[in-house]
C-alpha cells in the first residue's frame, strides 16, 4: 500500500496529496519520500490540477522521521538529497500549495510545510523543529525560510531549543497564515484551494514564481549545507533520543 495517496476526485482543480502512515503518525520513511516525490511529479503535469493540498492521515500531519528506521550502511548523500527533493518538488509545482495541518508537524514535517505556499493550521496542530536536540540537523531548507518568516532570532530559538509551539503561537511568529477548529479544517482549505484553482491559472504560477525568486538567493545553496551537516551528525552517539521520547515530554 502506497505511503502517500494522490486524489483528483475533490473540488474541480483541486487536488490532494496525502501523507498515509497513520499508525506512525506519518513518520518520513524512505519509502514515504519515495512516494511523496512520485505524487508531485504526477501533480507536476496535470495541466487540470489548479491547486494542491498536501495533508496527513490520522491523528497527525506528519511527525517527522521515523527514528525507528535503521540507517542505511554506506553514502547517505543521495538519500537526504532525494528528501531534500520534497522542498524543491513543493517550492518548484507550478501550482499554489496549501498545507493543511493538524496534530504534529514535527522536524521534517514543519520543513514540509514551509515547503508550501500557504499554511492552514487546525487548532490541534503543534509545531516544532527538534532536530538539535535528537542529535540531528535540519535538510529541507529551514535554516533558511523559518529566518525569512519569523526572524533570526525566533529562529534560533525554535531550532536551538526545539520546543514545540501550538497554531495560535505559530500563526502570531508567521508560520501559519489561518488557524481553524479541527472539525473545519478539510471543509477551509477546501474552500480555500477552490478559491486558488479559480484563478487565472498562468498569472498564479508566475506570482508564485516571483516571489519564490524574491526569497530563494540562497536556498539551494542552504540545502547543500544542511546535507553535509546532516552527513556528520547521522552517526553520531547523540542520535539516541526516539520520536515517542521527543513527543512524550
Amino acid at each position: 500500500m502506497p505511503t502517500v495517496e494522490l486524489d483528483t476526485s475533490g473540488a474541480d482543480g483541486v487536488a490532494v496529496v496525502r501523507l498515509n502512515r497513520p499508525e506512525r503518525l506519518n513518520a518520513v520513511t524512505a519509502d514515504l519520500v519515495d512516494d511523496l516525490l512520485t505524487a508531485l511529479d504526477a501533480v507536476t503535469v496535470r495541466t487540470d490540477v489548479r491547486a494542491v493540498v498536501l495533508t496527513g492521515e490520522g491523528r497527525a500531519f506528519c511527525a517527522g522521521h521515523d527514528l525507528k528506521e535503521p540507517t542505511p550502511e554506506g553514502d547517505s548523500r543521495p538519500r537526504l538529497e532525494r528528501l531534500q527533493d520534497v522542498t524543491r518538488k513543493l517550492r518548484g509545482l507550478p501550482q499554489p500549495v496549501i498545507a493543511a495541518v493538524h496534530g504534529y508537524a514535527i522536524g521534517a514535517g514543519a520543513e514540509f510545510a514551509l515547503g508550501c505556499d500557504l499554511v492552514v493550521a487546525a487548532d490541534d496542530a503543534v509545531f516544532a523543529f527538534p532536530e538539535a536536540g535528537l542529535g540531528l540537523s535540519v535538510t529541507g531548507a529551514a535554516s533558511r525560510l523559518l529566518p525569512l518568516l519569523v526572524g533570526p532570532l525566533k529562529a534560533k530559538e525554535l531550532m536551538l531549543l526545539g520546543e514545540r509551539i501550538d497554531a495560535e503561537t505559530a500563526a502570531g511568529l508567521g508560520l501559519v497564515n489561518r488557524v481553524v477548529p479541527r472539525d473545519e479544517l478539510g471543509a477551509r482549505v477546501t474552500e480555500l484551494a477552490s478559491e486558488l484553482a479559480d484563478k487565472p491559472p498562468r498569472s498564479v504560477t508566475l506570482a508564485k514564481r516571483a516571489l519564490d525568486h524574491g526569497i530563494d538567493g540562497a536556498v539551494e545553496s542552504v540545502l547543500e549545507l544542511e546535507v553535509t551537516h546532516a552527513l556528520l551528525t547521522e552517526h553520531t552517539p547523540e542520535v539516541g533520543k526516539s520520536a515517542e521520547e521527543f513527543r512524550s515530554r
